[in-house]
C-alpha cells in the first residue's frame, strides 16, 4: 500500500436515525425511500396542475402506493436473482430479512414496470404516457438512495488515493485498524450526482421544454432508460464489484444488466419516432 500523504475521512456514519433495539430502528435508507416517493408525488401533482399529465390528482396517492410495492418487491427479489442467487437457494428466508440489506435498482425497475402496467390497465390510462410521467420522478429516489448507500458505508468504489477518497471501515475485516484500511472512491456520491442530479436535470428539461410527452408517448421513457444505462456504466468504472459476484463477459454485473434497459429504451425511441407526432391532448 502506498504511503498516504493525506488524512482521509473515515465513514463512521450510523445507518440509523434512531436505533430502537438491535437491528431494529429508523434507518436513513428507509427515509431515502420515503423522500423519493414524496418527491415523486409532489411532481406528479404539479404536472397535473400544469395540464401536462393525464393522471388525475386524486389518483396520485393510489399510484404511489402501487409503486411502493413494485419497487420494494422488485428490488428485493431482483437483488437475489441478479446478485445473490446462491444465497437465496441455500437460505430462502433471507428474502424476508430486509434489515440485512439487499436491493437492486434493476430489479426495482422491473417491479415498477409491472406496477405501472397493472395500474394503467386498472385506471384505463395510457401505459406509455404514465411511464413518461413516472420516469421524470425516478431520479429523485435514485439520488436519495445513493446518499443512503454512502451513509451506510456500502457499495463503495475502488481503491484510490485522490484527495477526496474515503476510508470505509466495512471494506476491511472487523477490528482492522483504520490506518491499515485503504481509501476508496466515494462512488455512491458519484452515482448520486449521475443517476440523481444529472438524470433529473435531463428529464425535467425534456418534460418542460418540449412537447415530447404529449406528441410522442414512450419517447421520454426510452431516453430515460438509455441515459440511465450510460451514467450507470460510468459509475461502475469507479465502483468496487460486489464481493463474490463474478463479471459477465468481462463487464461488471451493473454494467451488463444496464444493457437491457438501454436496448428497451432504444426500442421505445425508435417506435415513437416511427409513429410520428400524435397530437393528443393530455388533459
Amino acid at each position: 500500500m502506498p504511503t498516504m500523504p493525506l488524512a482521509y475521512w473515515v465513514d463512521n456514519l450510523s445507518p440509523f436515525i434512531l436505533r430502537i433495539w438491535g437491528n431494529l430502528g429508523l434507518r436513513w435508507y428507509g427515509l431515502a425511500y420515503v423522500l423519493g416517493f414524496i418527491g415523486g408525488a409532489w411532481l406528479m401533482m404539479r404536472y397535473h396542475r400544469a395540464g401536462r399529465s393525464r393522471l388525475p390528482a386524486n389518483r396520485v396517492p393510489d399510484f404511489i402506493f402501487v409503486l411502493v410495492f413494485g419497487v420494494l418487491i422488485g428490488g428485493r427479489v431482483g437483488y437475489f436473482l441478479l446478485y445473490g442467487f446462491d444465497l437465496l437457494v441455500h437460505d430462502p428466508l433471507i428474502l424476508f430479512r430486509t434489515w440485512e440489506g439487499g436491493m437492486a435498482s434493476h430489479g426495482g425497475f422491473a417491479g415498477v414496470l409491472i406496477a405501472v402496467w397493472w395500474f394503467a390497465r386498472r385506471q384505463r390510462l395510457p401505459f406509455l404516457h404514465l411511464g413518461d410521467i413516472l420516469v421524470t420522478t425516478v431520479p429523485v429516489g435514485l439520488f436519495f438512495g445513493r446518499l443512503a448507500n454512502f451513509i451506510n458505508g456500502e457499495l463503495w468504489g475502488k481503491v484510490s488515493y485522490v484527495p477526496w477518497a474515503i476510508i470505509f471501515p466495512k471494506s476491511a475485516d472487523e477490528g482492522t485498524p483504520v490506518a491499515h484500511i485503504a481509501p476508496w472512491h466515494p462512488s455512491q456520491l458519484y452515482e448520486a450526482g449521475l443517476e440523481g442530479l444529472l438524470l433529473f436535470a435531463y428529464v425535467q428539461w425534456r418534460f418542460w421544454r418540449s412537447d415530447v410527452v404529449r406528441t410522442q408517448p414512450g419517447r421520454l421513457s426510452g431516453e430515460f432508460l438509455v441515459v440511465y444505462a450510460v451514467v450507470r456504466a460510468i459509475g461502475e468504472v469507479f465502483r468496487e464489484p460486489d464481493e463474490g459476484v463474478s463479471p459477465i463477459l468481462g463487464l461488471s454485473r451493473g454494467t451488463f444488466y444496464s444493457i437491457f434497459p438501454a436496448l428497451g429504451g432504444l426500442f421505445l425511441i425508435v417506435r415513437a419516432m416511427r409513429r410520428g407526432p400524435q397530437g393528443s391532448d393530455p388533459s
